[in-house]
């Protein structure tokens, strides 16, 4: 613990140096929000019976829509879900696996748990209750609607069980980086992006989009889908400077906290190989200070004196990597 508070205690120090920082404004492309249904005919019958790729369990759509029932399309990759993350409590305590997956690899909109530390998991439960931990958004967001909602109603005891559970889970990657300048014209598709079929291409500019190549699999929560991630050209190589050496004395170096190749240390989460919109959105939540439990001090002053394309190249060069 005296070496975590150290460790806590100098990356601030060193990050709070900084004299560049300058304000930024929270993007809302970096929140896609799904338009109102259509009136017409829904994309699924909900009582037909739905599949996905390599797997032989079958949903209808309204069991794919239940938030306390999360669907397990690939059962034999995890172990045994505890009733909390498979069915949650109703009618307050949404199923954990509903969001972050059965095998707590998340989605673009949600946090990827397996692996993290279970005591890091409990925490940043106990900051979505206390209010010490918002979304960047300041309006509404559903995906930390969702997770505040279940915060406030949780017992100790099911957080500690599904932080347990996910603790013990491995991390897959299910993200693709690519460095692009033009990308497909796009909608969103739960709280994600796809492409318009035939919609053309547009400037990316100084954007980070996450699209669901397959939105039908993505609508069906598909976790076996790999999605693909735009980024602005030469963010990865920035990424990884300031990752590792924090590009010259701009900022503290990632892999100071977070381990090399950005794999965890300590209470300090896993960054390798997750959604790189999410990580994003955490950046700006911490420097915002809509993150401001115990590690959000430490990392406002990490993230001050970055610029918006400087984030983007962290998340970007983060998310490209295995965890």
């Amino acid at each position: 613990m005296r070496i975590l508070v150290a460790m806590i205690t100098a990356c601030a120090a060193l990050a709070a140096s900084a004299s560049n920082a300058t304000a930024v404004t929270v993007p809302a492309w970096l929140f896609p929000m799904n338009a109102p249904p259509p009136a017409v005919t829904p994309l699924f019958d909900r009582v037909k019976p739905l599949h996905v790729p390599r797997s032989r369990v079958t949903f209808t759509e309204a069991q794919l829509n239940d938030l306390f029932s999360a669907p397990d399309w690939f059962p034999q990759t995890h172990s045994a879900m505890p009733d909390v993350v498979a069915r949650g409590r109703a009618p307050d305590v949404y199923a954990c696996g509903f969001c972050h997956t059965p095998g707590g690899q998340g989605r673009p909109e949600n946090a990827s748990l397996a692996g993290l530390p279970a005591a890091y998991i409990i925490q940043q439960v106990a900051d979505f209750k206390s209010g010490a931990r918002r979304g960047a958004w300041p309006a509404s967001y559903r995906p930390s609607d969702r997770m505040i909602q279940v915060a406030a109603h949780a017992t100790s005891e099911e957080v500690a069980a599904a932080a347990a559970y996910f603790s013990q889970q491995h991390l897959q990657s299910h993200v693709r980086v690519l460095e692009r300048a033009r990308v497909p014209r796009a909608r969103v598709v739960g709280s994600v992006y796809a492409a318009i079929p035939g919609g053309g291409e547009e400037p990316l500019g100084e954007r980070l989009l996450e699209f669901a190549p397959d939105p039908v699999r993505h609508e069906h929560r598909d976790d076996s889908m790999r999605y693909v991630a735009y980024v602005p050209p030469g963010s990865i190589g920035r990424g990884k400077a300031i990752a590792r050496s924090g590009a010259g004395g701009l900022t503290v170096a990632c892999v100071a906290c977070h381990g090399q190749d950005l794999q965890g240390m300590a209470l300090f989460p896993r960054l390798a190989g997750r959604s790189p919109t999410y990580l994003l959105r955490q950046l700006f939540a911490f420097r915002t200070g809509a993150r401001a439990g115990p590690a959000g001090q430490p990392m406002r002053a990490v993230v001050e004196s970055l610029s918006i394309g400087d984030m983007i190249a962290v998340a970007a060069y983060a998310a490209s990597l295995e965890p």
